[in-house]
């Protein structure tokens, strides 16, 4: 290697001083210079940077299967990928994850380091183009139109297995907690008012089924974004390529990621659609609702400690306080509530720039990639937060949840089928003017004796479906 401190590099503008240690080279440096916007990298994301290199791996290989790549450039080109996928280089995707020109000057990123690492590999300096070139070796056969959507979707793919899979942890912590607190009944709400009696289980196992539900969704709308558009080149017509190029390209793809990558019929239309992005989008905010709903639902029943609902404890894991000593707040749920936030204008964001798609390319795909890998990283972080942090740790306060049902209004409504609708109401509103509760009243106007109470308010029998049988 060279003592030299930089070397110059030459594109369409002129020369251009590149420090001789960076892998990457002038058309990234240009980047840096147009694009000083979020100062996000796109090595921020390395599920991208690795799916670029899977993009260019299986590039180089069908290229040279086609006899358009000699055999030792493309296991050069390979061996850099592959190094790149270890974690080597990450350092050296600098650009902006917020761009102009579609994407363009990612792809110039990934071509440039992985030219300059193959031509270490092959014993050369880098910025020796001449041996092995970004453009005319690295992106044979390739444009930004193709490249950029396809690793989007590769690594868009690669972070919902990760968001699936820390959905499942917290599912399972619910599931745990669920069965944990199967036999503590408790007032069921509805408009934050009194309903009918459930058991604390009952409400935490509905947490677990929305993550389920949830996940399937996810998986669903991974699979619509395993079509794409490599081969398609610039528009969608395939210009300098091979015939055989696409569905070569598509079968090397699928072999090195293990995604069931196809390509899309219609390569016109799939360069300039982003509507598997906004389906997928749409999915992301629906998970987000969802968890903050449930995140509100702990808030308010953790809420007191003496002046709320206080039916459950949430683990203390910080002072909640500057100036109140001795309070704690329930900081871990509204941690993943404000995630929510972010995701829902994230998928007004994706929403936007897909809109703003024109003609044969939509532009703001960096926009919409940025969004996208936020809202995946920051619930899968959340996910795991929340299962580690809050929910393993929750109790339930026995005594409160025992003691509001017994004094509760709305287990009237148990009793309707026995002493009739009427009746029930009658009762009702005398407990709720005396303060008195439902049983004493319904005893004291000889409506039902003490033990058919007893029986009729059993947890079992209140918090499930069950045949009325006459009363002996």
């Amino acid at each position: 290697m060279s003592n030299r401190s930089e070397r110059i590099e030459h594109d369409l503008l002129g020369d251009l001083a590149v420090p001789n240690e960076a892998y990457y080279g002038v058309h990234t440096l240009r980047a840096l210079a147009n694009f000083p916007i979020t100062g996000i990298p796109i090595s921020t994301y390395p599920n991208l940077v690795n799916a670029l290199a899977y993009v260019k791996e299986a590039a180089a290989i069908a290229n040279y299967e086609l006899r358009l790549l000699p055999e030792h450039k493309m296991k050069a080109i390979v061996h850099a990928c592959q190094q790149i996928r270890e974690g080597v280089v990450h350092d050296q995707f600098v650009v902006d994850v917020i761009q102009g020109g579609a994407g363009t000057s990612t792809n110039m990123n990934a071509n440039e380091v992985i030219a300059n690492l193959a031509l270490e590999h092959l014993g050369h300096e880098r910025g020796d183009y001449a041996v092995l070139h970004p453009n005319e070796d690295v992106n044979l056969g390739q444009s930004t139109n193709d490249v950029y959507p396809t690793a989007l979707k590769i690594a868009t793919y690669m972070g919902i297995a990760q968001l699936v899979d820390a959905m499942g942890v917290l599912r399972e912590s619910f599931e745990r907690k669920a069965a944990e607190f199967r036999d503590d009944l408790k007032m069921g709400r509805t408009q934050l008012q009194d309903a009918v009696p459930m058991t604390l289980g009952q409400e935490f196992s509905t947490f677990a089924v929305m993550l389920e539900e949830d996940q399937e969704r996810l998986r669903e709308a991974s699979k619509l974004i395993c079509e794409i558009n490599l081969g398609a080149t610039a528009i969608g017509t395939g210009i300098n390529t091979s015939p055989d190029y696409a569905p070569l390209v598509c079968r090397h793809l699928a072999s090195v990621t293990g995604i069931p990558v196809t390509t899309s019929p219609n390569l016109v239309e799939a360069t300039q659609d982003v509507g598997s992005f906004v389906q997928l989008s749409g999915v992301l905010k629906r998970v987000a609702v969802k968890l903050s709903k449930t995140c509100n639902d702990l808030r308010l029943l953790s809420s007191g400690p003496r002046a709320g609902l206080g039916e459950i404890n949430l683990p203390p894991v910080q002072a909640g306080s500057s100036i109140m000593p001795g309070k704690v707040n329930p900081v871990i749920p509204e941690v993943v509530n404000q995630i929510a936030f972010e995701v829902i204008g994230n998928d007004v964001t994706v929403s936007f720039a897909a809109e703003a798609g024109q003609l044969q390319l939509n532009a703001f795909e960096p926009i919409i990639a940025h969004s996208l890998f936020k809202s995946v990283a920051h619930l899968r972080a959340g996910c795991l937060t929340l299962a580690s942090r809050c929910v393993d740790g929750i109790t339930a306060n026995r005594e409160r949840l025992r003691s509001l049902v017994e004094n509760s209004i709305g287990i009237v409504t148990a009793l309707n089928p026995y002493i009739g609708y009427t009746n029930a109401t009658q009762v009702a509103q005398e407990a709720l003017v005396s303060g008195r509760s439902v049983a004493d009243i319904v005893i004291e106007r000889g409506l039902l004796t003490r033990a058919q109470l007893e029986d009729i308010l059993k947890p079992t029998m209140l918090t499930q479906p069950r045949h009325h049988l006459p009363l002996a």
